[in-house]
């Protein structure tokens, strides 16, 4: 597939990434690139972006070196109802965010517990993507993910970096394919994020790519190849 969008990437901002905006913007230009979500960890995340950091992001440009940028935040789910580490005020002015879980914001709770933090998470109008829920360390039933997703109208992610040799998620490939049989059930449209630390590996999305092979997942559910169709769910464009 001619991927040209890649939502969930790092800059230098997150505390433990290593390019800058205009070094991600440059990189993506070179890689055909289009639409680069530049999504950084949000302030429960140790070592990472204070809200100030959020709040002024006003005065940076959304076209850079040739590619459209979405600025934004990975938002930290910081409890089993979904509360996340921007207030609402914040939130609202970003250009995109995803909600994902991390170890040092959230410890695992049960199936139950997880599984509600996710959904009640996604009830937020301003919340657009699931990031990386293929951790069995977060156990998760991805069957009510998929329908609350659906629902909700937020997609899905299917992260690069979860699948990669050594990678720090737990049985994310088997995860992953359970995901999206499901998706492929309910129809239910999925993103490819790099979760990009370094410009270099901006639209890396081999080892994404092989699982969606071996689920023999439809392409028309996969939204990267499409500026227009990521449009509709980002809230620049759903709000803006």
């Amino acid at each position: 597939m001619n991927y040209i969008v890649d939502t969930h990437t790092h800059s230098l901002a997150s505390g433990h990434s290593y390019s800058t905006i205009r070094e991600m913007a440059h990189m993506a230009n070179q890689k055909g690139v289009r639409l680069l979500g530049i999504t950084e960890h949000g302030p429960a995340m140790p070592g990472s972006c204070h809200d100030f950091y959020f709040s002024n992001l006003q005065v940076v440009s959304r076209e850079m070196c040739g590619v459209e940028l979405l600025l934004g935040v990975e938002l930290n789910v910081i409890d089993y109802d979904g509360s996340v580490d921007l207030n609402q005020k914040l939130l609202m002015q970003m250009d995109i965010a995803i909600a994902s879980m991390h170890l040092p914001c959230i410890r695992p709770g049960t199936r139950t517990e997880n599984t509600r933090a996710y959904l009640s998470a996604m009830k937020n109008p301003y919340i657009n993507v699931i990031g990386h829920p293929d951790d069995s360390r977060y156990d998760i039933d991805y069957k009510e993910l998929v329908i609350g997703a659906k629902e909700h109208g937020v997609l899905i992610e299917l992260n690069n970096a979860s699948l990669m040799p050594g990678g720090p998620r737990v049985k994310a490939k088997e995860n992953d394919l359970e995901i999206l049989s499901l998706c492929r059930e309910y129809q239910v449209p999925v993103i490819l994020g790099s979760d990009a630390h370094v410009d270099e590996a901006i639209l890396n999305f081999a080892c994404a790519e092989q699982v969606l092979a071996e689920a023999d997942f439809p392409q028309e559910l996969v939204v990267n190849t499409s500026v227009e169709r990521c449009r509709k769910y980002m809230n620049k464009y759903k709000f803006g």
